[in-house]
């Protein structure tokens, strides 16, 4: 393990056990079994080692979704699972990094004031992957999304479904109830992509021959 994986560890087990307004660079030393001198070799201050932190936990985030959206695209599941499985390994990530600790809320806050960049920069990574799995689903599994939606309008949709369910549980917590109910209405918004209908399997109608009448035989004096 190197010096600079040691400390990010460190930081994160301090702002996980303090918070933020509460550590400090020497605490985080101290945990690392660094001097402060030597700590300062790798980050400035605080906010850096927070920064760095918190671009570690999207990071593992993005890999964890991927992981979960190849596993449940090779398993052949449907367009609403695939995006579940994908949205809740990402989340699931990011609670993880700060479980237990009782400082969820400031963290959150504080990820807001010290990291609104990475925030933005990431969540658009999170919409440009989303975007690229639901045209990849939507060809593969020949799909119609809802009104006409376009990949990108549909993601655009998903996205807004989980920051709904955020609403509903502060700090996303308790956990297991947030992921639930995202998942559940991530499913529901894909339930409404369905299979393309296909005109040349449509077969026309077959047009039945017309059957000739018979002549009517004429008869004469009421005798046939």
């Amino acid at each position: 393990m190197g010096p600079k994986t040691r400390i990010l560890d460190a930081t994160m087990l301090v702002f996980r056990r303090h918070g933020f307004r509460r550590s400090s660079i020497e605490q985080v030393a101290e945990a690392a079994g660094l001097t402060r001198q030597a700590l300062y070799h790798h980050f400035e201050s605080k906010e850096a080692l927070f920064r760095a932190v918190i671009e570690r936990v999207h990071e593992s985030a993005i890999a964890a979704e991927e992981t979960a959206v190849a596993a449940a695209e090779t398993a052949g599941d449907d367009l609403g699972n695939i995006l579940a499985a994908g949205m809740t390994a990402r989340m699931s990530t990011m609670i993880g990094s700060l479980d237990g600790s009782p400082h969820l809320e400031e963290l959150y806050s504080e990820h807001l004031v010290h990291a609104r960049d990475l925030y933005q920069t990431y969540a658009a990574r999170y919409a440009e992957r989303m975007v690229a799995t639901i045209t990849r689903v939507v060809r593969k599994q020949q799909l119609a999304l809802p009104q006409d939606l376009s990949p990108a309008e549909f993601a655009r949709l998903v996205e807004m479904a989980m920051y709904a369910a955020k609403s509903q549980y502060p700090a996303m917590q308790p956990a297991d109830a947030f992921l639930k109910d995202m998942a559940i209405m991530v499913r529901t918004l894909c339930a409404g992509a369905t299979p393309k209908s296909n005109p040349k399997s449509q077969k026309p109608p077959v047009k039945k021959a017309a059957i000739p009448k018979r002549p009517t035989r004429r008869t004469s004096g009421g005798h046939p």
